[in-house]
């Protein structure tokens, strides 16, 4: 267990890249047509790929906020928005090798579509936010934790059941990456919510209260829960939803009995 965040950041800067030039050259690109993508999956791909390109509007909202000028968590995410945007053109371009072309412009496509309500509610939230000060830094981490897990899992998921074989080596390196991404949120939350009650408790609220599965807001309610759906269907996927990320944030200083995430998930699988 780390001590300080300053040891969170360390660590994190001593994690190899998973998806190097090397990497992505020894993906059989060419081969991805020669395996059938069931049609089902090509939504999900396209609500992960533009949830990643979404990391650059994040990192943009993150430095309006006090977690912005907490100096280990800057750092941190400067790394972090670049290989997020990574994810999203690989993505992106697994989509055209697979059949499913796009427009050399989709990224304006993709802000676009973004409803003026959530530009609206995030400036909002950044000037909610500033009187908690260094408080906020906690509850931001737990957010990203939940968020980055889900995530995690979600390829996983999705590399599982689409017994697509070049995707399941892409995601493989994705998932590298995503796992060092949600192992620096989960630490460094730990570590901001032991430094005062105060933060364990705004946190709890802000999750408990405002949390949704990642990309709600600049993509439709529709889409996440049709993305959800397919990864996370039935009694099965709720269990693993629950093993793998509820449990994991209930281990969080100040989350112990912490059920606000079944609670949101379970009527979205199980409906």
């Amino acid at each position: 267990m780390f001590e300080t965040d300053k040891e969170v950041l360390q660590w994190y800067e001593n994690q190899p890249r998973a998806l190097t030039k090397d990497f992505v050259n020894e993906i059989p690109w060419s081969e991805i047509k020669d395996h059938s993508l069931k049609p089902q999956f090509v939504p999900v791909l396209l609500y992960m790929r533009d949830v990643e390109y979404f990391t650059d509007m994040y990192y943009r909202e993150l430095l309006r906020t006090p977690t912005g000028r907490d100096p280990v968590i800057r750092r941190f995410m400067d790394r972090w928005s670049v290989e997020e945007l990574h994810h999203a053109n690989l993505l992106n371009r697994f989509l055209n090798e697979a059949g499913f072309p796009t427009d050399e412009r989709w990224q304006d496509e993709v802000m676009r579509k973004i409803p003026w309500h959530y530009k609206v509610q995030a400036y909002l939230l950044d000037v909610l936010v500033k009187p908690f000060g260094r408080h906020f830094h906690a509850a931001h981490m737990v957010w990203g934790a939940i968020n980055e897990i889900t995530t995690l899992q979600g390829y996983r998921r999705l590399a599982a059941l689409s017994g697509h074989p070049v995707l399941r080596q892409l995601l493989s390196g994705i998932v590298q990456e995503e796992a060092v991404h949600s192992s620096f949120y989960w630490n460094l939350a730990r570590v901001k919510l032991n430094q005062a009650k105060f933060s364990q408790d705004l946190a709890r609220f802000i999750v408990g209260r405002y949390w949704g599965p990642v990309g709600q807001g600049p993509k439709t309610e529709g889409e996440m829960h049709y993305v959800v759906r397919t990864l996370f269907w039935g009694t099965t996927g709720l269990e693993q939803f629950n093993c793998k990320v509820a449990n994991r944030i209930a281990r969080l200083p100040g989350f112990e009995g912490f059920t606000a995430l079944s609670e949101k998930i379970a009527p979205i699988v199980q409906g």
